[in-house]
């Protein structure tokens, strides 16, 4: 088995380049899933590229949750997000390799990002009840790995443990070069 490993910081300054929304516009993924005033919740949120959009889409009287395991993923995060004048709705929130530490969220959230990252997990299984138990009754999750990183049949396999947590599976989204589900819970 391949060990997993964590996106360097370094990575987000690439990847939260403005080339990389022709081919992933975020606020054209996100847009059917967030409204104002929700509640979202993104996982693994590097320097703010999918975050500071759907902060955007929830607005003022919204929030989203960022979480991220590195310090310095934040902070690039927090200053992008000034920079885009949505910093006041985006709670910045630091997790540790074994726990996402969303005690406080349970059963608050609308809507969760977990965009290109869970190929980085090393305990599905606790990561996948740790965001069930964030959702709200019907709230909605969007999970999406990248072609080029993970399996048909990894991805298939992450999908079932979300499915043993309760998920069912809504759709599957078309976004370019990715394996993507909407959940519900």
């Amino acid at each position: 088995m391949t060990k997993k490993t964590t996106c360097p910081w370094w990575v987000g300054y690439i990847l939260n380049r403005n080339a990389r929304k022709l081919i992933h516009p975020p606020l054209q993924i996100l847009s059917p899933y967030l409204k104002k005033n929700m509640v979202a919740l993104d996982v693994g949120c590097g320097m703010g590229y999918f975050t500071i959009p759907a902060a955007e889409l929830v607005g003022s009287n919204g929030n989203v949750i960022a979480v991220d395991l590195q310090k310095k993923m934040l902070t690039g995060m927090l200053k992008n997000a000034q920079k885009a004048n949505v910093s006041e709705w985006i709670i910045p929130h630091s997790c540790e390799q074994e726990t996402l530490c969303l005690n406080e969220y349970a059963g608050t959230i609308d809507f969760v990002m977990v965009l290109k990252v869970m190929h980085e997990v090393h305990d599905q299984k606790r990561f996948t009840k740790e965001i069930f138990e964030t959702l709200r009754h019907e709230g909605s999750l969007l999970f999406v790995e990248p072609k080029g990183h993970v399996s048909k049949s990894a991805f298939l396999k992450s999908l079932a443990l979300f499915e043993q947590c309760g998920f069912r599976l809504k759709s599957t989204p078309k976004i370019t070069f990715c394996r993507s589900a909407l959940l519900i819970k």
